[in-house]
């Protein structure tokens, strides 16, 4: 393929709710464009788009595929994004390399979240959207339908441009209100045919130009004299509108058969946003300070890497967009979060899972660089003489924790060096050793999402984990006060062991160990005081009940005595902890749970059955009102962290995908007795074991 300039690149996310068609869409996009051979289809897993193993078996997409194509000497880099919402990630990724973001749903069904999330995403990145409503190859589809579901949701800059010429149910042919000609189609061949007979096209006719006549001054007054506007200047109308965002355009196509699909991939030449207008962003200079960071060629190298793939054959890939300059082999890759260069790997442009290389990656490009080490997603590339940070990339956080079991002892390491690996290419994973629980954790955005990590292990890595509720960090305290004596003697022939301590035991509202003395008389010797806090500090790390520590505790050493030659430290540090195992259990101790501060975002429509689940869970509404999303509440409430396990799953199911939430650890409180007395059960059957 040959070099473009950056006025001849459009770099589109294609985006939409899942089983929308995407992907059938890319595959006819490169078929039609002769990038392909053949035409893929999701059903046989022969796409260019769904290489991976996973994508064929499960039939669709899991991360989002890069594919280059040429249309009408123009460069078209598509950003192929999953639409489940346990890959949300990829949509992220596809955002941050994209010039405009290509938003799909089919003919027939409503504003669908998929639609919704992408339009958010699009929106935090400040693209223009084009909307494709597709599948009109079926029966009983319909167009309008969809068309009006749009509508009210977004509004009037909706504007079709392409409208399918229906009938009983069925597309029959594809009318370019631009030019004013329709088109029929046979296996992506267009023919032109008369314009049919359709009460809708002279009412979206008339949407078209009064949508793009709204932009120019000049053409609005043209509008208004009722002159007909030419195809260059709704061309162009529908350009400036696009690029200002006062224009969403609406092109109807079937991917499957390739109906329309010309006219949007011309569509996309014409009037999509190329890198000189659509990739000037913002960026940090080394001091923190805000520069603008321009699309030009002969300007200093600054390049956004959006997405890491550890390839079993070339190794690690980069994908990265060129903001300015140019990237070739022979300039080092300097990386402005670490603050160390590389020697720059090979440079190749990709189609799914093919490969061809290239001597550079010019400003507006999208292209890979493999083996950078050092590279991962969300750093800038730029040169050392003039440091620049683009922004990263906004991934959503994780939402479901579970505990690793490896199913094999031994493989422990394998695990974690396997997910470290993967977390390099998908950074809404996370893993966190938790030393108090003795787990490793694993974070991921759904239940799909976890289940195709562990996929991933088994087939790169040859380990087997399963996943397991994972642990809750308890804590214990004392209700009340105590006075106990803590001695210890052991004769064992020569010098024996001597300490004996009095030691009274309070609650306090702190987390530490408070440890005091009001010794009198000499009776401990202040040297061995440290002995007995250190023998206190060793004990409250297993508490009575449970073995979990023990927080709100505070130790007075009052009394005890001493012998001059068999008494030391370890004798102190013992009988410190004789005293501690004696007065727990005359202090009331009780079994603490962690207390979380939830904020979930609702839509209104859910907000009474997210309440009621919230309650079920021991949890106290502290609050709810309009958040700053459209038709969204905000409930903050506090919950036991123990009951949140699958609290993500039931606010995905019950709101359709559209709700999200944070929870963050506030405090511990005293458990309920019939919680408390199960964690007890627990703990003492997890000893046994």
């Amino acid at each position: 393929m040959k070099t473009y300039s950056a006025d001849k690149i459009r770099n589109v996310a294609i985006a939409g709710h899942t089983g929308k068609g995407k992907t059938t869409l890319a595959e006819a996009m490169l078929y039609i464009t002769g990038a392909s051979d053949r035409l893929g289809r999701v059903a046989d897993g022969n796409t260019v788009m769904d290489f991976d193993a996973e994508e064929k078996k499960r039939q669709c997409s899991l991360s989002t595929a890069v594919a280059a194509l040429e249309w009408r000497d123009t460069k078209i880099n598509l950003l192929d994004a999953p639409g489940k919402f346990d890959f949300e990630g990829g949509v992220y990724e596809a955002m941050r390399a994209a010039g405009c973001a290509l938003i799909v749903t089919s003919a027939g069904s409503g504003f669908d979240v998929g639609a919704e999330k992408a339009i958010k995403a699009a929106d935090a990145r400040g693209l223009s959207k084009f909307f494709v409503i597709t599948k009109l190859d079926g029966e009983n589809r319909d167009f309008y339908k969809t068309f009006d579901a749009l509508k009210d949701a977004i509004g009037t800059k909706l504007c079709p441009v392409v409208i399918p010429h229906m009938v009983d149910g069925k597309a029959v042919s594809y009318i370019n209100l631009c030019s004013n000609k329709a088109f029929e189609y046979n296996k992506g061949k267009a023919a032109e045919v008369s314009m049919p007979e359709d009460d809708h096209i002279q009412e979206m006719k008339d949407v078209l130009m009064e949508a793009v006549a709204s932009v120019d001054d000049d053409l609005m007054m043209k509008f208004f004299d009722g002159e007909e506007l030419t195809k260059e200047e709704i061309i162009d109308g529908l350009t400036k509108g696009v690029e200002s965002g006062e224009i969403y355009p609406v092109y109807a196509c079937s991917g499957y058969n390739m109906d329309g699909v010309d006219l949007l991939l011309d569509a996309l030449v014409y009037s999509a946003p190329n890198p000189l207008t659509a990739a000037n962003e913002k960026g940090l200079d080394e001091n923190d300070n805000e520069v603008d960071v321009k699309c030009d060629p002969n300007g200093p190298v600054a390049a956004i890497c959006f997405k890491t793939v550890a390839d079993p054959f070339v190794g690690k890939m980069s994908f990265v967009k060129v903001i300015s300059g140019k990237l070739s082999a022979d300039v080092p890759a300097y990386n402005a979060r670490t603050g160390e260069s590389e020697r720059m790997g090979k440079l190749i442009s990709v189609r799914g899972n093919k490969q061809e290389d290239v001597s550079a990656i010019t400003a507006g490009d999208i292209g890979v660089i493999t083996k950078l080490s050092g590279l991962a997603t969300g750093d800038t590339i730029c040169s050392p003489k003039n440091i620049v940070k683009l922004k990263g990339v906004d991934f959503p956080k994780p939402s479901l924790s579970m505990a690793i079991v490896v199913k094999k002892k031994g493989e422990e390491d394998k695990v974690a060096s396997g997910l470290r690996r993967i977390m390099g290419e998908d950074p809404t994973v996370t893993l966190v050793n938790n030393e108090e629980t003795r787990e490793m954790v694993l974070s991921g955005l759904g239940e799909q999402h976890l289940d195709i990590v562990i996929a991933k292990l088994k087939t790169k890595f040859g380990v087997e984990i399963g996943l397991k509720v994972p642990k809750v960090a308890y804590r214990e305290t004392i209700r009340k006060s105590c006075q106990v004596q803590g001695r210890h003697k052991k004769q064992s022939g020569g010098s024996g062991q001597f300490g004996d301590v009095w030691i009274r035991f309070e609650p306090h509202d702190g987390d530490e160990l408070i440890f005091e003395t009001e010794v009198v008389g000499g009776s401990v010797p202040k040297n061995y005081f440290p002995a007995v806090e250190k023998g206190l500090q060793e004990a409250i790390q297993k508490g009575p009940l449970a073995g979990y520590p023990v927080v709100g505790l505070k130790a007075v050493l009052y009394d005890g005595s001493y012998h001059p030659v068999d008494s030391n430290d370890m004798a102190f540090r013992t009988a410190a902890k004789i005293a501690y195992k004696n007065g727990m259990a005359q202090a009331n101790p009780v079994i603490l749970e962690p207390i979380g501060e939830l904020k979930a975002y609702i839509p209104d429509a859910n907000l009474g059955d997210i309440m009621g689940d919230v309650t079920k869970r021991r949890g106290r509404v502290l609050g709810m009102g309009a958040a700053d999303e459209p038709k969204m509440q905000e409930l903050v409430a506090e919950v036991p962290m123990a009951e949140m396990g699958d609290f993500s799953t039931v606010l995905r199911s019950v709101t359709a995908g559209r709700g999200h939430y944070s929870l963050t650890f506030v405090r511990y409180e005293d458990a309920p007795g019939n919680v408390a007395q199960k964690v007890i059960e627990d703990a003492k059957a997890e000893a046994d074991e």
